[in-house]
């Protein structure tokens, strides 16, 4: 059973442990340009492992947030959607990379690195 603050409104615990599980937020800002089959997640989330994308994966779609899709027709395809719920979250993830531009600093050698 989960634990919460007294002094928080459990809703927003429960919401904030969802989406701020490491790795999370990059998966939800991969799919939020829409649906990618897990291979195609995985090229963008290079550095997280497909242990892990799968393991947030299922925990996403047990939260009602992520939809696995399985296209029958050969060769079968399993593709990864946002819910009605998890597009919801869409203004959150924009609104944290916004955040992200105006406050977080990173190192040149990095930006530079990222920009090859």
């Amino acid at each position: 059973m989960a634990r919460f603050c007294k002094s928080m409104c459990p809703r927003y615990q429960a919401a904030v442990d969802i989406v701020g599980k490491r790795w999370t937020g990059m998966i939800l800002y991969a799919l939020m340009s829409g649906p990618l089959r897990f291979n195609e997640l995985t090229e963008r989330l290079e550095v997280v492992s497909d242990r892990m994308v799968s393991e947030r994966l299922k925990e996403l779609e047990s939260e009602g947030i992520v939809e696995r899709r399985v296209q029958p027709e050969p060769p079968v395809r399993v593709e990864y959607r946002l819910t009605e719920k998890g597009l919801a979250l869409s203004s959150v993830i924009e609104a944290i990379g916004k955040w992200a531009e105006l406050w977080i600093q990173l190192d040149p050698a990095v930006l530079a690195a990222h920009s090859e």
